[in-house]
């Protein structure tokens, strides 16, 4: 499989769920405009879809038909879409993908088309962006009750997969942003490993471990959780999750903006207890531990204190270790498809677990 195979995979998968997703039927359902426009936003400005992607994989991999599965994947990408506009109110980020995260649109909006003062803007920008997000929960549930519609699945699995999303899932995305936001505030040494990629597998690793459980159950038309196909897949969706975070927190520091359609630098200002920086720390001296402690979570950096620490956290291994890390994730990930047997669907989730540490 080339690189050309796999991108062409996500576009018609990413195309399939969108077109799903842009059925007028749900468009009608938004309104008022603003609201209509905040829900769709982050879709307009695009994304490779992972998600629904590798649920889909994960479907054909078990012998499943992807088309039918195309529900869930359609609610994955909705679900994870509300978690990015709320993520956004809380990093206080006012770009996402290249164009100006949902508070900070809605902000502008109401200063131009509304004539608000700067505080009211404000505060209509977040507003709108914690009810697009509402809205957008709301919508994914609903189409999980589609699966029971308009595929040959037990019913029982579409009740399975929204309890799951609804609460599994939801108490440890939000236990995950939750020490995200804490861990900002507690020293780096009162800090270990193991606390922080726990964090990062809440926050990210758990979604991506209920696509690929999602896409082997309604493959298998199965409402058990723990067959042995459904729990490979599961476990490999999430280790690779987390080395997707883990590769994600490299590129907050060393990525191109422009390439990445986000602020880079904005983690070291918001202070992001990483491993990447506890790493550089534990192999800091005094001079050097100071000068990150100084710089991380202070708001009023200079472009030049970030680029200073930012060599640091390459000089003192933390990007090299984390690298390592997210590697030997994805090794593990990868034994646990053992079990799967061997198709071009194996081989497009093996393709995606090498690419979501590649990224650049």
């Amino acid at each position: 499989m080339t690189h050309d195979d796999f991108f062409a995979a996500l576009a018609e998968r990413k195309k399939w769920v969108y077109d799903f997703l842009h059925d007028e039927r749900y468009a009608a359902q938004f309104s008022p405009d603003h609201i209509r426009d905040a829900v769709y936003g982050y879709l307009r400005a695009g994304g490779k879809s992972l998600r629904p992607a590798v649920l889909l994989f994960s479907c054909g991999a078990v012998g499943g038909d992807e088309k039918a599965a195309i529900p869930v994947a359609a609610a994955v990408e909705i679900s994870h879409t509300w978690t990015l506009v709320h993520d956004d109110i809380i990093d206080r980020d006012a770009l996402r993908r290249g164009v100006p995260t949902v508070h900070e649109a809605f902000r502008r909006r109401a200063e131009d088309e509304l004539g608000y003062g700067a505080n009211e803007a404000a505060h209509y920008g977040l507003s709108i962006a914690i009810l697009a997000g509402d809205m957008q929960q709301g919508w994914a549930v609903s189409m999980l009750t589609e699966l029971a519609d308009r595929s040959p699945v037990d019913p029982r699995l579409a009740l399975y997969l929204i309890r799951e999303i609804e609460m599994g899932v939801l108490s440890k995305l939000i236990a995950g942003e939750m020490n995200d936001v804490r861990y900002s505030k507690v020293e780096i040494p009162d800090l270990s490993e193991t606390q922080i990629v726990k964090m990062l597998t809440e926050k990210t690793g758990v979604l991506y471990e209920f696509s690929g459980r999602a896409g082997a159950m309604v493959g298998l038309n199965t409402t058990d959780p723990n067959h042995p196909q459904v729990k490979a897949i599961a476990t490999f969706a999430s280790k690779c999750g987390t080395a997707f975070q883990l590769q994600d927190d490299i590129l907050g520091i060393v990525g191109d903006e422009s390439t990445l359609g986000k602020p880079v630098g904005s983690d070291i200002r918001e202070g992001k207890r990483t491993v990447i920086v506890l790493r550089a720390y534990q192999n800091g001296n005094e001079r050097q531990r100071n000068l990150l402690l100084n710089t991380l979570g202070n708001a009023n950096a200079t472009d030049g204190d970030t680029h200073q620490a930012t060599q640091l956290l390459r000089d003192l291994g933390g990007i090299e270790y984390t690298e390592r890390l997210a590697r030997s994730f994805i090794t593990e990930a990868l034994e646990e498809l053992d079990v799967v047997p061997a198709s071009p669907y194996k081989d497009l989730l093996k393709f995606w677990a090498d690419y979501m540490i590649e990224r650049a």
